[in-house]
């Protein structure tokens, strides 16, 4: 029987060398980190940035967060200052982006900026997506491996799901640990949050004072659109009206077992649901469910960034 999951890899020998000569080649592959799975390629190579918009049918403004692996990589490319060094040594590696001004000596790809002055950088703490990138000479730019504006992918199986023999190679590297996307931070003047993540205001308060943007403002990072990280299913916020192809999101210890209820956390845990969330989201869909009906979500913590991709999703 053929193997339909040819292109998925298993992180050995065999797969990093795979995904490196791809890279090099200025193609895109799919690869894990700690909060979604990404579609990785050269952020210095206009091809490359090219093939993952065009894969992803992804809008041109809407710019690409370029991951590295250590501070000593992004000199040249992003302009430093204070606050950024003490949210480094804080959280990195780790689920939090910066959007910091571009070094006019920078490689990177205009396109992949969507012809912006700022760069939007990550340093992932997933062990793949760290030894990958020691290996290569250039960061990656990595979007979420999902089609634009869809739920972002969790486990190797969803990337396939989405773009199937169009990626040449997969990496498996599990179910990604966190769950969602990562924090996003604005650091070129004030410093605001653009997109909230498992790295919540409170603990970024604690080092330096920050703002959470609630209006609309110019797009300078994943997340801001509308609609974002829709199932392709209605979703309905704070309803639970009941019928036979009605799914419904729970979260808590109050709700019984149900086959139409998916609760994202029984235990009542922020950081359990987020895991969960793009997981179940995905489920229902697939199991020919025709509309998600979302309970109350606590917005605190972990819950302000369920709320928003709930929010968003429901556009």
């Amino acid at each position: 029987m053929k193997n339909i999951y040819s292109n998925i890899y298993s992180f050995n020998k065999k797969g990093l060398n795979k995904t490196i000569k791809n890279l090099n080649n200025e193609n895109i592959v799919g690869l894990p980190t700690e909060t979604v799975y990404g579609l990785a390629g050269n952020a210095y190579s206009i091809r490359a940035i090219n093939k993952i918009f065009k894969l992803k049918k992804r809008p041109k403004k809407n710019p690409l967060i370029i991951h590295y692996n250590s501070i000593k990589d992004i000199r040249n490319d992003v302009l430093l200052n204070n606050n950024f060094f003490k949210l480094y040594k804080k959280f990195c590696p780790g689920p939090l982006t910066f959007i910091l001004k571009k070094n006019k000596k920078s490689k990177i790809t205009s396109s992949a900026l969507a012809n912006l002055n700022t760069v939007a950088i990550r340093f992932p703490s997933n062990r793949i997506i760290k030894t990958i990138l020691k290996f290569i000479e250039f960061p990656l730019a990595m979007p979420s491996a999902n089609l634009s504006s869809g739920l972002s992918p969790v486990c190797a199986l969803d990337v396939f799901e989405e773009f199937k023999k169009k990626l040449k190679i997969i990496i498996n590297g599990g179910k990604s640990k966190i769950g969602i996307e990562s924090t996003v931070i604005d650091l070129t003047s004030k410093p605001k949050i653009l997109r909230p993540g498992i790295i919540g205001a409170n603990e970024i308060n604690k080092i330096l004072k920050i703002n959470l943007v609630k209006k609309r403002s110019k797009i300078k990072s994943p997340g801001m659109l509308k609609k974002h990280y829709s199932p392709g299913i209605p979703v309905i916020i704070g309803k639970m009206k009941k019928g036979p192809s009605h799914a419904f999101i729970v979260f808590g210890k109050k709700y019984k077992n149900s086959n139409n209820y998916f609760n994202l956390s029984k235990k009542a845990d922020l950081k359990e649901a987020a895991s969960n969330l793009y997981k179940i989201m995905r489920k229902i869909k697939k199991d020919g469910y025709k509309k998600i009906f979302v309970g109350k979500i606590p917005n605190i913590g972990p819950g302000i960034a369920i709320n928003d991709r709930l929010k968003r999703a429901s556009k």
